[in-house]
């Protein structure tokens, strides 16, 4: 089976700005593949050329096999994507817009499958309101509706959840996961780095066009993190370089930076043996965000 997107020394520039410079990557089918970078990174650059709204200056995509330039009605029909913006048509109800996406790729009598879509993104009530009189909440739902409405094996959520309530953002990844189950190969961007965390198997990170972190989420944070262990205690004096992993104080109340759980151990023998007592103590696992920062940090 081919990759859902293959992505190979992709290249783009605008005027004086490289926004890709030699982008590769596969995701493989079945993935919630998360793709994450600070802003001008090139995301939504890269999501474009995938999407055959850009051209590459150099470089091949493919979605599903279908190269996105030479096999382009095949390619774009196994994509979906939801937009960062909202783009809607004022004139149109919602059920309209589902039923006008669905002409874009030549099927009719789609009704059924618009009315599940609907009703799995809490939309049923709105399907005879116009786009104008929905909150920004509820035409984000749409957008996600009108990429779904082919059944697209490979569907790209680009910030679906920036600005929405957490209601919301709930019912989505809900309904994004149960797509996930049924076979569908979710592509997420987000800066909600809690969200990519929990959702997605593998994460690659860009940074100025280019690719600078790419594996599982797992490794990721195993890799790049570390903990962080609080400790209140019952003195707020210590003898001198007690503890050398101290990162920050406040009284009794101590911030350890570990490396992994195995210097835990070597942390509470040390209290132990000097006769200290433990008030409270909090361990903080590793954490995307921490990596994220690192990552980026070392890649200036």
């Amino acid at each position: 089976m081919p990759s859902a997107i293959r992505i190979r020394d992709v290249r783009k520039r605008y005027g004086a700005l490289q926004a890709l410079d030699g982008v590769s990557l596969a995701i493989e089918p079945g993935e919630i593949f998360g793709l994450l970078g600070p802003n001008g990174a090139g995301k939504t650059t890269l999501i474009s050329v995938v999407a055959g709204l850009a051209r590459a200056d150099s470089g091949s995509v493919e979605v599903m096999g279908a190269d996105v330039v030479g096999e382009y009605r095949r390619a774009r029909r196994m994509l979906g994507v939801v937009p960062q913006e909202l783009v809607f048509d004022p004139f149109f109800t919602v059920r309209e817009a589902l039923e006008l996406q669905s002409g874009y790729f030549g099927i009719r009598k789609n009704a059924g499958w618009i009315d599940e879509i609907m009703h799995n993104l809490d939309l049923t009530t709105k399907a005879d309101a116009n786009m104008r009189s929905l909150s920004g909440g509820m035409k984000r739902r749409v957008l996600v509706a009108q990429a779904l409405v082919h059944k697209p094996p490979v569907i790209v959520l680009d910030e679906p959840t920036a600005g929405v309530d957490v209601e919301l953002r709930q019912s989505l990844w809900k309904f994004v996961r149960s797509l996930n189950r049924e076979g569908h190969t979710i592509v997420l961007t987000t800066h909600y780095l809690e969200e990519a965390e929990l959702l997605c198997s593998r994460i690659a990170m860009l940074k100025a066009g280019r690719v600078v972190a790419l594996d599982s989420t797992k490794n990721l944070l195993e890799n790049f993190s570390g903990l962080y262990l609080k400790l209140r205690l019952d003195r707020q004096e210590l003898p001198v370089d007690f503890f050398r992993e101290i990162v920050s104080r406040d009284g009794d109340l101590y911030t350890l930076k570990l490396a992994d759980f195995a210097e835990l151990e070597g942390v509470l023998a040390r209290l132990r043996e000097g006769g200290i007592a433990i008030i409270e103590f909090e361990v903080q696992p590793p954490d995307l965000e921490e990596v994220f920062m690192r990552i980026m940090n070392r890649s200036e």
